[in-house]
């Protein structure tokens, strides 16, 4: 094991112990390593929301073209940033065993949720969902790295922010206050971090191969899907959670129109004991019969108001 498996990753906090995490799992196995970390897009404009970028991959292009250029050899990423569809080339290594999927919305205290609140958050998925089930509250965008947005929230008179509560666990920010936002479904593969490699370089996805989460690749693959099938290439408020539960995987997939007046939900279960991960063909089917009963509409609805 002479070779030194170059680990590419963000600056940020979360990316960074992200990337250490992956760095101590390889070198336990006995694996040289080394980090390189890379600024990237998303984390040096922050004064726009993602969406209005119209960049496909923020959080992973500057990365994805290290690796490309043979600057670093792998990279670790949250695996809700990444694109459903990765640059030739680019191969999914690894999926981690999945941290907390919930989303969380973090406060000051008690909020009166019956009377006109202020929200922030720069995804357009908790807005809509937000505003689905209290349209009387206003959304605001917040961007950031974790550290950033939390001290944002301070700043700031708002009545509370939303986060993944992964993320805040995993650097060790979780707040005294907070709820559970259990009734809002997650981004696909929230919680989840996925390590990419170059296709032809056999070394590190063999390395990585032992890094694998068989039940977590299965279930992000399921919401990854019922997300590309959604898409069609535009960003949309899309949650989607597939989880173990006895023998078989419940899935649950939402699709909402960008001021969460419009809602479309869906929800099934398939056995847990399919042979190969291609076996499990739900969220590509979920989000097929979604398309076929007001999604495509809404889809279409949502690109022009996009654009």
């Amino acid at each position: 094991m002479d070779k030194v498996i170059r680990i590419g990753t963000r600056d940020s906090q979360l990316a960074l112990w992200q990337a250490n995490t992956v760095k101590d799992r390889l070198e336990d196995l006995g694996y040289q390593t080394q980090l390189i970390p890379v600024k990237s897009t998303g984390d040096l404009i922050l004064d726009k929301p993602l969406y209005e970028m119209g960049i496909t991959g923020i959080f992973t292009k500057t990365l994805d073209v290290a690796m490309l250029n043979g600057t670093v050899d792998i990279a670790v990423h949250s695996m809700k940033d990444v694109p459903t569809a990765l640059p030739k080339g680019i191969v999914q290594a690894a999926v981690l065993k999945r941290a907390a999927t919930e989303d969380i919305l973090v406060t000051e205290g008690r909020i009166a949720y019956e009377k006109p609140c202020t929200i922030a958050t720069g995804s357009l998925r908790r807005k809509a969902q937000w505003l689905s089930r209290y349209p009387h509250h206003t959304v605001v965008d917040l961007r950031g790295n974790v550290n950033t947005r939390l001290q944002k929230l301070q700043d700031n008179n708002w009545q509370g922010a939303i986060f993944a509560k992964a993320g805040l666990k995993r650097i060790d920010v979780l707040p005294e206050h907070f709820e559970t936002l259990d009734w809002m479904l997650p981004a696909p593969a929230q919680g989840a971090m996925m390590v990419v490699a170059l296709e032809k370089d056999t070394f590190c996805k063999e390395a990585l191969l032992k890094l694998n989460d068989k039940t977590t690749e299965i279930c992000t693959k399921m919401e990854r899907d019922f997300l590309r099938t959604l898409e069609g290439g535009c960003t949309a408020p899309i949650g989607a959670l597939a989880e173990v539960i006895g023998e078989n995987i419940q899935f649950k997939g939402c699709l909402f129109s960008l001021d969460g007046k419009e809602k479309l939900e869906i929800a099934a279960s398939t056995p847990l004991n399919l042979l190969t991960e291609e076996d499990y063909t739900l969220g590509k089917e979920k989000a097929n019969e979604l398309l076929n009963t007001g999604g495509r509409e809404l889809m279409t609805q949502i690109k022009k108001e996009m654009d």
